[in-house]
């Protein structure tokens, strides 16, 4: 029997194509024939990660494949084809909404991909979702079919590789570096995260730099706005790395002060569980899968008004004992995602599918 995963897109530094990678492994562990798919095989990645879409070999009833569910595509439709048993594991599709006046196209991507999302209601024979906000989004759309909540794998020894020295180098320097980690993107909030750090240099801490760490392009409307945000405000030390290798990735978590997120939408958010590893004390807005994610750690706020965000950050700069308190709480929760208890709840979910349809 081959359980075998589709992907639409599968790209280096992506959350979900990270997770396709860490479920090969496990599958091939569990003595299956298991590869990736995808219709876009992104550069530097190649065939030793995932083969294209038409490189896929002819499947069985008794096969199984696993369709990452997150965007909009062709393969949403055509996976219902597939004369075989279907899984979804559905990572969520930010709402279109947040686009709006920032990039048309991305909302018509992600305007399909719910209607995808829809269409497979009924055409799926099992579903894990990254986050229970996920399992109740397919509730609301009807799914009929099991569901379980299995957060994305993480493979925690991957972070325990060197951090670039250059790096670490040029920006552990005294200052307090705020970091957050995610594509600059509407539903990112970075403006958020920029007016709060503004407040915070000008009146607390002139010696702070802010690191948005996340891939752009050069010409999409939102970065572009964001951008000239920050030359009308006048603020200095706001650093957008860009699209980074991950060793640069590791060395901007070795320096941070303070995980700062601001996201108003997000279905897991590896980037949290990253700043628990290299024990980052998180502030976070309290939306969508954010405050499950976190699980009773972090500092959770619920008020987006940048001096009462600024406040916090010099409260926990300041406050080791509230520092430690996180940390504490963080290191407890980040228990709960240790790669060996994930892939053995990913076996016993996928030993307890195939149990059933044997007996259905």
């Amino acid at each position: 029997m081959q359980i075998l995963q589709l992907i639409p897109t599968i790209a280096y530094g992506d959350a979900v194509g990270n997770d396709a990678v860490a479920i090969k492994k496990i599958l091939k562990k569990m003595g299956y024939v298991s590869n990736i798919y995808a219709e876009s095989v992104v550069a530097p990645l190649d065939s030793k990660t995932a083969y294209k879409i038409d490189k896929m070999p002819k499947v069985d009833k008794d096969d199984i494949i696993i369709y990452h569910l997150s965007t909009g595509s062709e393969l949403n439709f055509k996976f219902a084809k597939f004369k075989c048993r279907k899984i979804a594991i559905y990572h969520n599709v930010t709402p279109p909404e947040f686009f709006e006046l920032n990039d048309e196209f991305i909302k018509g991507i992600n305007e399909w991909g719910l209607e995808g999302v829809k269409f497979l209601s009924d055409k799926v024979d099992y579903c894990l979702a990254d986050s229970e906000l996920n399992k109740q989004d397919l509730i609301d759309l009807n799914y009929k079919c099991d569901i379980d909540v299995l957060p994305i794998v993480v493979p925690f020894k991957d972070y325990k590789k060197t951090p670039n020295r250059a790096v670490v180098k040029k920006y552990d320097d005294g200052y307090t570096n705020i970091i957050f980690t995610g594509r600059i993107a509407p539903n990112k909030k970075q403006e958020d995260v920029i007016a709060a750090f503004y407040y915070y240099k000008k009146y607390w801490n002139n010696k702070a730099r802010l690191i948005l760490v996340g891939s752009y392009k050069e010409t999409d409307l939102y970065y572009m706005r964001l951008k000239k945000y920050v030359e009308e405000i006048g603020i200095e030390d706001v650093v957008f790395t860009g699209h980074i290798k991950f060793d640069e990735i590791l060395a901007y978590y070795k320096v941070a002060d303070v995980f700062l997120c601001m996201s108003e939408h997000e279905g897991f958010c590896v980037p949290l569980v990253e700043a628990m590893m290299f024990k980052v004390p998180i502030i976070a807005y309290d939306s969508t899968a954010i405050p499950s994610t976190l699980g009773g750690s972090g500092f959770l706020i619920n008020d987006k008004s940048p001096v009462f965000v600024a406040k916090c950050i010099d409260k926990v700069i300041s406050d080791k004992k509230l520092q430690d308190d996180l940390i504490i709480k963080q290191n407890r929760r980040l228990e709960d995602f240790k790669y060996e208890h994930i892939a053995e709840q990913f076996k016993n979910y996928i030993n307890a599918f195939i149990e059933r349809e044997k007996n259905s």
